[in-house]
This record gives C-alpha cells, sequence and structure tokens, in this order.
C-alpha cells in the first residue's frame, strides 16, 4: 500500500497541505460566508416574528380589555333591563290584583245588600208566615176564626216585644 510507504510520506504531507490550504480558502471565502448569510437572514427573520408576535399579542390584549369591557357593559345593561321588566310586570300585578280587589269588594257588597235585602223579605214574608200559622191554629185547635189582619198585627206585636 502506497499510504504505508515511508518514501512516499513527504509527497503525501505536501499535497495534504495544499488540499488543505486549498479546501481552507474555499470554504472561508465561498461556504462560510454563504452560510453566515444564511444564518443572519434567519436571525432577522426570527426577530421579525418574534416582534409580530408581541405586537399581535398586545393588540390580543387589547382586544380582550375591549371584549371584557363591552361585555360587562352589555350584562349591566341587561340587568338593568331585567330589573325594568320586573319593576313593570310588579307593578302590572299590583295593579291586577287592586283592580280584583275593588271588584271583589264591589261583589261582596253587592251580595250583602243582596242578603240583607232577601233576609228583610225573609223577615217580612216570616211575620206573614207566622200570622198565618197562628190563624191557623187557632182555627184548628180553638175552633176560633181569626181575621188576617189580626194575625198580622199580633205577629208583629210579638216581634217587637221581643226585639
Amino acid at each position: 500500500m502506497p499510504q504505508l510507504d515511508v518514501a512516499t510520506y513527504a509527497p503525501q504531507l505536501v499535497w495534504l497541505i495544499i488540499s488543505f490550504v486549498l479546501l481552507y480558502v474555499l470554504m472561508a471565502r465561498l461556504a462560510l460566508p454563504r452560510i453566515a448569510d444564511v444564518l443572519e437572514d434567519r436571525k432577522r427573520r426570527r426577530e421579525d416574528n418574534l416582534s409580530k408576535a408581541e405586537e399581535l399579542e398586545k393588540e390580543a390584549e387589547a382586544l380582550s380589555e375591549t371584549y371584557e369591557t363591552q361585555l360587562s357593559e352589555t350584562r349591566a345593561q341587561a340587568h338593568a333591563q331585567v330589573a325594568t321588566a320586573v319593576e313593570a310586570a310588579k307593578s302590572r300585578h299590583d295593579a291586577a290584583i287592586a283592580e280584583l280587589e275593588t271588584g271583589l269588594r264591589g261583589k261582596v257588597a253587592e251580595a250583602e245588600a243582596a242578603i240583607a235585602a232577601a233576609r228583610t223579605t225573609a223577615m217580612a214574608d216570616a211575620a206573614g208566615i207566622a200570622a198565618e200559622a197562628a190563624r191557623l191554629a187557632a182555627e184548628k185547635i180553638g175552633g176560633v176564626a181569626v181575621d188576617t189582619a189580626a194575625a198580622q198585627a199580633a205577629a208583629d206585636d210579638a216581634r217587637k216585644a221581643r226585639a
């Protein structure tokens, strides 16, 4: 093998140095600047993206604050509308109850008046019925004929004495 031949070491070392220097120059002059440019471009894009992300984050925070503010205002308006609706319903309810109570009081008064009139009529009829029953009892039991006016007068006297 020629690599292991001691006589060929010097030319191999020369060619090694020449190829190393040539590769070094090619790398330093061509490849490394291009790689440095690519790395710089990537760094610049990353920084731009980070700054854009920070701007977008600030915008998102501002939008979130605006959203929260509008949401709280809307909730406050909704609560106010609900309170207004509840008050309106309560006032309509109270008005309906008052109207119903007024109507019921009127009906109760009418019923009491009708009961009083019926009682008066019944009492007047009762006095007449009592007078007629007393007249018939006097005829049946005592065999005495009593006229209706006298029986009515006796029943009236008995009612007045009891009252």
